[in-house]
């Protein structure tokens, strides 16, 4: 998911750079600093989860667990998911400086709009139900941000429309195995330390 330096026009990466630096000034209002470790634990899981690559023909696919981070961390997972994207620009030198904004955007969004969407569903006293919505906000997080990465390419010239159009397709197998690991995660926090769910950091 991350996109590199150079592939996107200018106008995309400003309106990406300004929503993103929005999102992160809501995301710090927000955060509850007696709750900064689980927000460092919860970046370090997407930092982990990005080198696990899934091979698909020529390329491949990594995992992102930005579903699990909206579901828990709601509009802080946009300063957690900037500064992780930021540290695997730094030492790593996935995606780019230029694209950052967007690469933040497309992932951190998702995040909190499966938070509004799983708020109530996650905090059902059925742990198996709660699990059944935390799956849905795993997948669910995972369609979003492809469709936004598309979104991105699409809009930045027509060289880029036909691997906007592969972006989605590719990323199925991403989508089940996240679902499958926020069911199995969601599930375990609802039984062993529900607290994480019912307070939050929102």
């Amino acid at each position: 998911m991350h996109i590199v330096d150079g592939a996107l026009s200018s106008p995309v990466l400003i309106s990406g750079a300004v929503l993103s630096a929005i999102g992160v000034f809501i995301g710090l209002k927000k955060m509850d600093y007696d709750h900064l470790p689980l927000v460092g634990v919860l970046a370090s899981v997407f930092f982990i989860a990005s080198y696990i690559h899934l091979p698909l023909g020529f390329s491949s696919v990594h995992l992102i667990m930005n579903g699990l981070l909206g579901i828990l961390l709601g509009w802080v997972a946009f300063p957690a998911l900037f500064v992780a994207l930021l540290l695997q620009v730094i030492f790593f030198g996935f995606g780019g400086l230029l694209v950052l904004g967007v690469n933040t955007l497309n992932i951190a969004l998702p995040a909190v709009i499966i938070y509004y969407l799983c708020y109530k569903g996650i905090r059902h006293d059925s742990p198996k139900v709660a699990a059944m919505w935390g799956a849905f906000g795993g997948a669910g997080a995972i369609l979003m941000t492809a469709l936004m990465v598309a979104c991105s390419l699409a809009l930045s010239g027509e060289s880029f429309v036909l691997a906007a159009k592969a972006v989605v397709p590719a990323h199925i197998p991403i989508m089940l195995i996240e679902g499958f690991v926020s069911y199995a995660a969601v599930y375990l926090i609802h039984t062993v330390k529900p607290e994480f769910i019912s307070k939050g950091t929102n």
